[in-house]
């Protein structure tokens, strides 16, 4: 799939001009330039490759950035400052809304789909690049109106999916290598992607779709590899895709697709294991932490944020710890992990899903429910409950806070969980005492807790 080979193509008198090159024996006798014609030589690019594979990517891209759009709208950031990652977003929120707590897998499924799918088109948008890079180096750069805004449109849409995915990559594996944080960056983004997208599918959606019902290019229909490039040439329907100086084919247009279907392929299976159960699980090399899963017995699932990582110590999580439940009128009840272990005590079976797309299988947690610890806070069961905010003992960091709505609150599977398995929470995963609501994201299920106030919104 080279460009600028060496091979040999078809004799020198059988070949056009280059587009924007001196014809033979002309002036020019230097090294080609980007912008020149002949300079980019691959017998694979064509209208038709950049076509399939621009569907593909449209109906991927649709796919993360809906996914994307939900998963923004299950932090309910419109909800307390503390939800918020993206103060400034204004009209972009147009949207939200209040997150349910049913299905309880919801946000399992839709973050797995994000980062799965996102990883799985990285492949097809490498491809999807190459097919077009010589179109980057036209000149001149803008020929009418109606084509400036087309080469605006194509380089906010190189620039931001390049953005959105390497940001949204190392957010997997846990690498902030970026200035800022994440979710501002990957939010706002995500907007300007999606804009230049929709110009960029206004503009040449109808041309791929002729181009495709045109037909496959001989090589590829055929299914045999072609002795010349000349032979390989496909008409090149005024896009300036088509090599005009092609070298001597390499691989078939058949083959070009076999190894970035392949890529897809692998990474699919590199990916997925870590959002579903059973044996893909040892697979999922992409996974943050390698997919380990820490610990043993009940509390061997996986984590994103260790005790230690943000100076959580056995000490201030012993004997002395005391969860603060506070009501609306200010009242505020203290509880010890013995006096939470009295009160009546529910199961929900409830996975942990995270931004990152890994999830936890459904464990069996135990623990108070939040409507009666609000009830113990003063609020009538028999009316509206209100939401809380919830407090943790980790003193710095993103999502050390956190406030449910008032459906997450009423929902009898959200917990104040103690014992997850039959076994007490580990300290990783949040011993004494941590929040576990059914579709929430994983960040929302905050651990270490150490006060809970109800109808707050902070």
């Amino acid at each position: 799939m080279g460009d600028h080979s060496t091979a040999v193509g078809p004799p020198p008198d059988e070949r056009p001009p280059a587009r924007g090159s001196s014809p033979p024996g002309g002036g020019r006798t230097g090294p080609r330039l980007p912008s020149d014609g002949g300079f980019w030589r691959s017998p694979l690019r064509g209208p038709w490759l950049t076509a399939l594979l621009g569907v593909v990517l449209l109906v991927g891209i649709t796919v993360v950035f809906v996914t994307g759009l939900l998963s923004y709208a299950a932090y309910n950031p419109d909800l307390a400052p503390a939800n918020d990652q993206t103060p400034e977003r204004g009209l972009l929120g147009f949207y939200l809304f209040a997150w349910p707590t049913d299905p309880h897998w919801l946000y399992r499924l839709t973050q797995g789909l994000h980062v799965t799918v996102g990883v799985v088109l990285v492949p097809v948008l490498l491809a999807k690049l190459w097919s077009v890079v010589p179109k980057l180096f036209t000149l001149p750069p803008a020929r009418s109106a109606a084509h400036a805004l087309e080469r605006v449109s194509l380089l906010l849409l190189v620039g931001g999916v390049l953005f959105e995915f390497v940001t949204g990559l190392l957010n997997v594996q846990l690498d902030y290598l970026f200035p800022g944080s994440f979710y501002p960056l990957h939010f706002y983004g995500a907007w300007v992607f999606a804009a230049a997208f929709a110009v960029h599918v206004a503009l040449r959606l109808p041309k791929a779709v002729r181009v495709l019902r045109a037909g496959a290019p001989n090589d590829l229909a055929s299914g045999r590899r072609k002795r010349s490039a000349a032979a390989a040439r496909e008409p090149d329907r005024e896009t300036g895709l088509v090599a005009p100086e092609p070298a001597g084919p390499t691989l078939s247009r058949r083959g070009a697709l076999g190894v970035v279907g392949g890529g897809s392929v692998l990474l699919l299976g590199v990916t997925a294991g870590q959002n579903v159960d059973g044996p893909l699980r040892r697979t999922a090399l992409l996974a943050p932490h390698g997919g380990t899963e820490p610990g043993s017995g009940a509390n061997a699932f996986q984590i994103n944020k260790t005790a230690g990582a943000v100076g959580v110590t056995a000490d201030e999580t012993g004997d002395g710890w005391r969860l603060t439940v506070e009501g609306a009128d200010g009242r505020k009840r203290r509880f010890s992990r013995a006096q939470l272990l009295d009160m009546p005590q529910h199961t929900a079976a409830l996975p942990i899903a995270c931004v990152e797309g890994w999830s936890t299988s459904d464990q069996h947690w135990s623990g108070v429910r939040l409507r009666d610890l609000a009830e113990l806070a003063g609020y009538d069961p028999r009316e509206a409950l209100p939401g809380v905010f919830v407090s943790s003992l980790q003193r710095s960091g993103a999502f050390r806070q956190a406030a449910l709505r008032d459906n997450q609150v009423r929902d009898p599977r959200s917990l104040l969980a103690l014992r997850v398995g039959g076994e007490d929470l580990s300290l990783d995963h949040g011993y004494p005492a941590r929040v576990i609501v059914p579709a929430a994201p994983g960040v929302h299920n905050t651990k270490w807790v150490s006060q809970l106030s109800f109808g707050a919104n902070r």
